[in-house]
C-alpha cells in the first residue's frame, strides 16, 4: 500500500478525472503523506551516496546537537530507537486525523476548486478585453496625434490667410476712391472743415500710390488717373484761396495779423501743396516774401519819418560838452526857454524808459502826440520804433517757421528776405542820427534799451533779430565811446581863468559831471560793461582835476576848502540818488570830502583858538617823549590861554557857526561840518586840561579858572544849529 501511495504522490492528483469531492481530497492527502515519507527514505538514504562527504556529516550532526528538542532527549537518556518509533506512531495518527479533515472538507475544497477554476476562465476573458482596450487606445492616441497636426496646420493657414486678408483690406481701402472724396475736392469750399478732411485722406493715397509704383504694383494704375485729377484740383483750389489771402494783405489799412491767423489754420495746405506741387508752392512762398517785404518796408519808413516829427527840436550839438562855459547862449542848467527843451547831462525821467512797463508799453501813435503838441526825446522814439519791430518781427517769425515748415538756417533766410530792406532801412537812418548825435545819454539809453529787447527775444527764443541787435549796438557803442571821450578832453582842456567870476558855490561843470556820471552809473548797472567803467573812472580823474585847478585860483586856502568841500558834497549827493552806495564813484568822492572836511575844520579852529591847539599839540609831542618840564616856564602863556578861551569862546563859536552856515550852500553839510568843528573843540580843550593836569602845572593858579568839561559840552551843545 505504501508503494502505490508514494506512486500516487510521485504521479499528482488528476483533478480532472476525479470523480467524487471524498476521491479528490484523499488523493491530495496521500500525496502529501507519500511525500514526507519519501523525504525521509530519501534523507535516509542519502548517506549511503557515493558522493557523501564526512565532513558534511559532522557538520549535519553537529547543527542537529545544536537542537533544543535532541538537546533535551540526549539529557533525559532517551532511546533514540524508542523515540523515533514513537514519532513515527504520532505522525501516522496525525496523518490519520489530517485525512478525515481533508474528507471532511471534500465539498468545500471541490466547490473551491470549481470557483477557481471558473475565475480563471473570467480573467482569460478579461484579459482578451484589456488586450483589446490596449489595442484600441493605440489606435485613439495615433488618431489624436493626426488631429493635432491637422488642427497646428490648419491655425498656421488661419493666421497666414488673416494676415493676407488684412494687407488685401487695407491696400484695396488705399487704393479706393470714395465718391465723397471725390465730390468734397470738387465742389465743397476750401475752408469747410470736410475739405480739410478729405485733403488729409487725398494726401495719404497719394503717398501711398507713390510707394506701390515704387514696388511696381499693377493695381497702382487702376487708380492713378483719377488720384492725379483730384490733385490738381486741390491743388488750384488751394492756390486761390492762399493767393487771395495774400493778396488782401496789400490793402490799405489791413490788419495783416487777421488773414496770418486764418493761414495759420490752414496750415496743411501749404505743407499739401510743398509734397505734391512744389512749383505752386514756390509761387506762393516768393508771392508772399514780395507782399510782406514791402507792407513791412512801407510801414516802418512811414512810421520812423512819422516819429521823427515829434522829437524835441533843440538837441545837442558839438559845442554841448560838459567843459565848455555856461553862457547866457547855452544855459544847459539855467530854465530852458522851451517848456520841452531836453537837458543833454541830466537824467531826470528819461530813465523811466528803461522800467519793464514803459519798456514794453504801447508804442507812440505819431499824429496823437501832434495833435496834443507832445514832443520826445530820440530814446523814447527810438524805444517804440524798436518795439514795433520786436513785436512784429517775432510775430513774423513765429509765422513763418509754422506755416512754412522752416526752421534753422532756413527760417532766419526766410526772415531775412523779408525783413532785410527794413532793417537795412533802420540801420542806415540810425547811421544818420549817430554820426550827428551829442546827446550821450539818448545814445547810452538806446544801447540799453537794445540790450533789454535782445534779452526778450532770446527769453523767447527767437534768434530772428540777434544780428540786427549786434549791428545796432556796433553803431551805437563806438559813439557813446566818442561822446565821453569828447567830455573828458573838454574838462582836462578847461582853462578855469576863462570860465568868469570865482565862485565858492559848486560849479556848474562839476554838477554836469555829477548828474551826468549818476545817470550812467544808474543805467550800467543793469548791465554793467568794463569800457564804459573806465571812461567813467577817466572822467572822474577829470573832474577832479578840474577841480583842484579851480581851486587853485582861490587866494585863501579857506576859500579854496569851501569850493572843495560844496563840490564834492554836490557830486555825491547827486550820486547817492541814483548810484548805489558801494559805487567806486561814491567811495572816492567820500574820501576826498571827509579829508577836505577834516582840513576845514582845522581851518577854522585856528583863528580864534589856534594859540590852544599849538601849545595842545605842543605839549602833547613833549610829553610822548617826556620832555613836558622844558614847557614849565610858559605860565604867562598859559594863563593867557586859559583866561582868553573863557572870555571869548562863546562868542568865537558863535561866529565861527555862522561863517561855516553862510559858506556851505548845502544846510545839511554845514551843520555836520559846525558839529564836526565843535566835537574837534572839545577834543582839543580836553587834551589841554589833561596837560594842565600833570604834575609839572599842578602847582598854577589858573588851573582853578578853566571851565569844566562837562559844563563846557553842555554850552556848546546850544550852539548847534538846527534846521
Amino acid at each position: 500500500m505504501a508503494e502505490g501511495a508514494a506512486a500516487a504522490v510521485g504521479a499528482g492528483p488528476d483533478v480532472n478525472t476525479a470523480g467524487n469531492p471524498t476521491e479528490i481530497a484523499m488523493a491530495y492527502l496521500q500525496d502529501e503523506t507519500d511525500g514526507d515519507v519519501a523525504n525521509l527514505n530519501l534523507g535516509e538514504l542519502d548517506l549511503t551516496t557515493d558522493e557523501f562527504i564526512l565532513d558534511e556529516v559532522d557538520i549535519h550532526i553537529q547543527a542537529n546537537l545544536e537542537d533544543d528538542l535532541v538537546k533535551e532527549a540526549l539529557k533525559t537518556g532517551v532511546d533514540l530507537r524508542q523515540y523515533s518509533k514513537q514519532v513515527e506512531s504520532e505522525l501516522q495518527r496525525i496523518e490519520q486525523a489530517s485525512i478525515k479533515d481533508y474528507i471532511k472538507e471534500s465539498q468545500n475544497i471541490a466547490l473551491l476548486h470549481n470557483q477557481i477554476t471558473a475565475c480563471d476562465s473570467i480573467l482569460e476573458r478579461m484579459e482578451g478585453m484589456l488586450s483589446g482596450f490596449q489595442s484600441d487606445l493605440s489606435s485613439i492616441s495615433s488618431e489624436i496625434q493626426t488631429l493635432q497636426q491637422q488642427s497646428v496646420s490648419m491655425n498656421v493657414r488661419l493666421k497666414n490667410r488673416q494676415a493676407v486678408r488684412s494687407h488685401l483690406s487695407q491696400l484695396v481701402d488705399e487704393l479706393v476712391v470714395p465718391g465723397a472724396m471725390i465730390s468734397t475736392i470738387l465742389d465743397s469750399p476750401v475752408t469747410e472743415q470736410e475739405f480739410l478732411e478729405q485733403l488729409h485722406e487725398l494726401n495719404n493715397k497719394i503717398n501711398f500710390a507713390k510707394e506701390l509704383s515704387f514696388r511696381e504694383t499693377l493695381a497702382c494704375s487702376d487708380i492713378q488717373d483719377i488720384v492725379d485729377r483730384l490733385k490738381l484740383k486741390a491743388v488750384s483750389k488751394i492756390r486761390e484761396f492762399i493767393l487771395q489771402k495774400i493778396y488782401s494783405f496789400r490793402k490799405p489799412m489791413t490788419n495783416y495779423q487777421i488773414p496770418q491767423n486764418t493761414l495759420l489754420k490752414y496750415r496743411f495746405f501749404y505743407q499739401f501743396l510743398l509734397a505734391n506741387e512744389r512749383t505752386v508752392a514756390k509761387e506762393i512762398r516768393d508771392e508772399y516774401v514780395d507782399t510782406m517785404s514791402k507792407i513791412y518796408y512801407s510801414y516802418f519808413k512811414s512810421y520812423s519819418g512819422r516819429l521823427l516829427k515829434v522829437q524835441y527840436e533843440e538837441v545837442a550839438d558839438k559845442d554841448d560838452l560838459m567843459g565848455v562855459e555856461d553862457t547866457a547862449k547855452k544855459g544847459f542848467f539855467s530854465k530852458p526857454s522851451l517848456k520841452s527843451r531836453n537837458t543833454i547831462f541830466t537824467l531826470g525821467q528819461r530813465g523811466a524808459i528803461l522800467s519793464p512797463a514803459e519798456l514794453e508799453g504801447p508804442i507812440l501813435v505819431p499824429h496823437t502826440a501832434q495833435r496834443g503838441d507832445s514832443r520826445y526825446p530820440y530814446e523814447t522814439l527810438f524805444r517804440s520804433q524798436h518795439y514795433a519791430l520786436l513785436d512784429n518781427g517775432c510775430r513774423e517769425f513765429l509765422f513763418l517757421s509754422d506755416f512754412f515748415m522752416v526752421a534753422g538756417n532756413s527760417a532766419l533766410d526766410l526772415f531775412n528776405s523779408i525783413m532785410g530792406k527794413t532793417l537795412s532801412m533802420f540801420l542806415k537812418s540810425m547811421s544818420t542820427y549817430v554820426s550827428d548825435c551829442y546827446d550821450s545819454i539818448a545814445v547810452f539809453l538806446c544801447i540799453h534799451i537794445i540790450l533789454r529787447f535782445r534779452a526778450i527775444t532770446a527769453k523767447r527764443n527767437i534768434p530772428a533779430l540777434d544780428k540786427y541787435w549786434e549791428a545796432v549796438l556796433e553803431l551805437l557803442w563806438p559813439r557813446f565811446e566818442l561822446i565821453l571821450e569828447m567830455n573828458i578832453h573838454s574838462i582836462r582842456n578847461t582853462d578855469p581863468q576863462k570860465l568868469g567870476v570865482l565862485d565858492t558855490r559848486p560849479h556848474y561843470i562839476t554838477r554836469r559831471y555829477a548828474e551826468f556820471s549818476s545817470a550812467i552809473v544808474s543805467i550800467n548797472q543793469t548791465f554793467p560793461n568794463e569800457r564804459t567803467n573806465a571812461l567813467l573812472g577817466q572822467l572822474q580823474v577829470e573832474v577832479e582835476n578840474f577841480v583842484l585847478k579851480m581851486a587853485a585860483e582861490f587866494p585863501s586856502r579857506r576859500d579854496q576848502l569851501i569850493f572843495l568841500i560844496n563840490n564834492y558834497d554836490m557830486m555825491l549827493s547827486v550820486l547817492m540818488e541814483r548810484a548805489a552806495d558801494d559805487s567806486k564813484e561814491v567811495e572816492g568822492f567820500q574820501q576826498l570830502l571827509l579829508a577836505r572836511t577834516q582840513e576845514f575844520i582845522e581851518e577854522i579852529l585856528s583863528p580864534p583858538f589856534g594859540g590852544m591847539i599849538a601849545f595842545v599839540k605842543e605839549a602833547e609831542a613833549l610829553m610822548e617823549k617826556g620832555q613836558l618840564e622844558r614847557l614849565k616856564n610858559e605860565e604867562a602863556r598859559i594863563t593867557q590861554l586859559v583866561r582868553g578861551f573863557s572870555s571869548t569862546w562863546k562868542q568865537s563859536v558863535e561866529a565861527m557857526s555862522q561863517d561855516v552856515m553862510r559858506s556851505f550852500t548845502n544846510f545839511k553839510n554845514g551843520t555836520s561840518i559846525i558839529q564836526g568843528a565843535l566835537t574837534q573843540l572839545i577834543q582839543y580843550y580836553h587834551g589841554f586840561h589833561k596837560i594842565l593836569n600833570q604834575p609839572t602845572f599842578r602847582s598854577l593858579a589858573v588851573r582853578s579858572e578853566l571851565i569844566n568839561l562837562h559844563h563846557l559840552m553842555v554850552e556848546v551843545k546850544k550852539h548847534k544849529p538846527n534846521f
